[in-house]
């Protein structure tokens, strides 16, 4: 079963009042908000505090709440973690991260912050961001790091400018970036979750790059405007065509069982165990969707 779906991560600038006050309405899987990239320096302490606040504050609903701390290189992480975690965080995001040795240190940091402030110790998860070509040539490394880890990210426009290139439509400069990080996820039993869709007037362009995720296995995408995600989500969801399918090779599966057949077929072919389970993978994907899939006709 799919416990928890991350089709669309939605950033929310830690340091904006107005969009920290209700980003849920919107319907992302999960909040990340940003401590990180969108707060200047003089203002890491006012957006921790804000986003403490309302973490402490606000009713998100079922909606995952992450936060983007400050990296482990700088002056901010210390007060970033503890706060966060203080406030009920679900999940800390950790940008820039390299090595396993970045997510062992950022789990000491968990783990003080939990006691100090009566939280289950391993309650907090982690994300980690891959923004370096050093990351994604760890990305195995850094996934099985802790069992805190429930996935990894990539971070396309630090990476592009790391190997000195730019971001295309056609995301060639990104091919084995995303192969590694979605093969290291899968290695380590993780979620692997995309980069950000910039160009907020292309829809097809985010639809085309969703599409394409999806379909190298990536479980969700960061999106940066509450406008994307009903297209993220539209990408990621089972069509009634495949609901209908996947419901058959099921129950096929099922009957063969039940008659201790260790061979099955539907419709003159073969269906083998990778055939099943992907189909009820998208069941799953379905039901955790939302879907009613007993109202797609079989």
């Amino acid at each position: 079963m799919i416990a928890k779906l991350r089709r669309s991560m939605l950033f929310v600038p830690g340091n904006n009042p107005a969009l920290v006050k209700d980003p849920h309405i919107y319907g992302p899987d999960s909040l990340i908000f940003d401590l990180e990239d969108s707060v200047a320096p003089t203002e890491k302490d006012a957006a921790r505090l804000l986003v403490f606040c309302a973490l402490k504050a606000i009713d998100y609903g079922r909606v995952e709440k992450v936060v983007r701390v400050n990296g482990m290189d700088t002056t901010w992480i210390g007060d970033d973690v503890a706060a966060m975690v203080a406030a009920g965080v679900d999940v800390i995001r950790l940008p820039k991260t390299e090595r396993a040795e970045d997510i062992r240190a950022l789990v000491g940091l968990i783990e003080a912050a939990e006691k100090a402030s009566g939280r289950s110790a391993g309650e907090v998860r982690i994300m980690a961001a891959l923004e370096s070509p050093l990351a994604v040539l760890n990305a195995y490394e850094i996934a099985v790091a802790s069992p805190r880890l429930v996935g990894i990210a990539l971070s396309a426009e630090d990476f592009v400018t790391s190997m000195k290139t730019t971001r295309s439509p056609e995301g060639v400069e990104l091919f084995e970036a995303r192969g590694r990080i979605v093969m290291a996820a899968r290695a380590a039993g993780i979620m692997a979750i995309d980069t950000v869709f910039t160009d907020l007037s292309d829809d097809e362009g985010l639809l085309r790059e969703a599409r394409l995720i999806k379909q190298m296995g990536f479980d969700g995408k960061s999106v940066i405007n509450p406008s994307q995600i009903p297209l993220v989500h539209g990408v990621f969801a089972p069509t009634p065509e495949e609901i209908r399918k996947s419901r058959r090779i099921v129950a096929a599966a099922a009957e063969a069982e039940a008659r201790g057949l260790g061979v099955m077929a539907l419709d003159g072919k073969m269906i083998d165990k990778p055939i099943v389970e992907r189909a009820a993978r998208v069941l799953d994907l379905a039901r955790a969707s939302g879907m009613k899939i007993e109202e797609v006709e079989a």
